[in-house]
């Protein structure tokens, strides 16, 4: 099994047409392997969200490739893409988008139902990411009773529950206080070594982002690696 995870060549995403045509990413390339968390870095506009958006399969390039576990993406079809969305991708979002009539647990054992899982394996499989996560004890709490950072690790508990190959997280510690931003972004980490997956974090963080194993960012269209 090879270590590279998701492989970018060349990719290029364009708005609109004509003079009216806006040029977001120019060429990008970027390799994650197993295992590796990379920060990306960019200013406001830059292109990071149409990045993430394009290595989870939520938007089709206008050129280049994206291969996941080896996987050439650009041709297979959107039920295809929608299945490997499913099974190999993670999300975590600044907003933790946990469903409030759901407790922590019943949130994670969701996204596994939905796969295909069992729900006494699910239950088992959701209970051990909280313990993972740190909050075990909070099992049965609907999201109104936890806390920020509680919130987001459950999020980020539910983005693992399928075992993803890749995480991909976008500001996910964007609300919190830096106390609670570190307890997160550790947790996080954790889980990725863990399971041998690949994350890309975007975040305005300086200081979180020194933590990553690599930094970039995206400069006129394209991926440059940045030093902090």
């Amino acid at each position: 099994m090879s270590d590279v995870l998701l492989s970018l060549r060349d990719v290029r995403q364009t708005y609109g047409d004509g003079e009216a045509a806006v040029n977001v990413l120019t060429g990008a390339s970027l390799t994650i392997n197993r295992g590796e968390i990379v920060a990306l870095v960019a200013p406001s506009g830059a292109g990071k969200s149409t990045l993430l958006h394009i290595c989870g399969l939520l938007e089709r390039p206008t050129g280049g490739d994206v291969d996941i576990d080896g996987e050439r993406t650009s041709k297979l079809a959107d039920r295809q893409r929608t299945l490997l969305r499913r099974h190999r991708i993670g999300y975590v979002y600044q907003f933790h988008h946990l469903l409030p009539e759901f407790s922590a647990l019943e949130n994670i054992t969701m996204p596994q139902l939905i796969a295909g899982e069992g729900q006494g394996t699910a239950d088992e499989r959701s209970k051990a990411l909280l313990d993972i996560m740190g909050i075990g004890h909070r099992a049965h709490h609907r999201p109104a009773e936890l806390s920020g950072g509680e919130q987001q690790r459950v999020a980020i508990a539910r983005a693992a529950a399928n075992r993803p190959s890749l995480v991909l997280a976008d500001e996910p510690t964007g609300n919190l206080d830096p106390a609670t931003s570190d307890t997160v972004f550790a947790a996080l980490s954790d889980l990725i070594r863990q399971q041998h997956a690949g994350c890309i974090i975007a975040t305005h963080n300086h200081d979180l982002a020194r933590r990553a194993d690599r930094v970039v960012t995206i400069v006129q269209g394209k991926v440059e690696p940045l030093v902090l």
